[in-house]
């Protein structure tokens, strides 16, 4: 008898609580393409919002690869346990080792860098909104790949 009055107790007590749902844990492949020479590093930073697009601190996270790993000229990384929404991704090639992207006098980068959708104006650096898409569970796969063009 005792056993159904729990029973009942934990029914009526858990039942009407509402059931959340984590959001899916995505990935995302990014391949860095256009790496020309083995020495330095790659690096590849992952934004969800303007703060600090494109070269600058504030991304969700960043990584160094050494450009000697580069196969076929490209290297790739997976970002994983993402939730769905926006993100842009930002790379550089840093050749010297200081791992931040040297620039001219005027500002423009002397190393080969690159960001999300092929973004590339001429005379300012790129914006998250131009740079930045969706990221999303499809039925197909839990996994996006983005490539990353480097050039000079």
């Amino acid at each position: 008898m005792n056993s159904r009055i729990l029973a009942w107790l934990l029914f009526t007590v858990v039942s009407p609580l509402p059931v959340v749902f984590a959001a899916p844990a995505l990935e995302l492949v990014v391949t860095v393409s256009g790496i020309e020479q083995s020495k330095g590093e790659i690096g590849i930073a992952l934004f969800s919002s303007e703060n600090g697009f494109p070269m600058g601190p504030g991304g969700l996270a960043q990584v160094w690869l050494p450009a000697s790993s580069a196969a076929d000229g490209s290297v790739s990384y997976t970002f994983a346990d993402l939730a769905p929404g926006r993100y842009a991704v930002s790379a550089s090639h840093d050749l010297n080792g200081n791992r931040k992207i040297d620039t001219n006098w005027v500002g423009i980068p002397r190393e080969p860098w690159g960001v999300s959708n092929g973004v590339r104006p001429r005379l300012r650096a790129p914006t998250f909104a131009e740079a930045s898409f969706e990221l999303h569970e499809s039925p197909e796969s839990r996994s996006t790949h983005i490539t990353v063009s480097l050039k000079d």
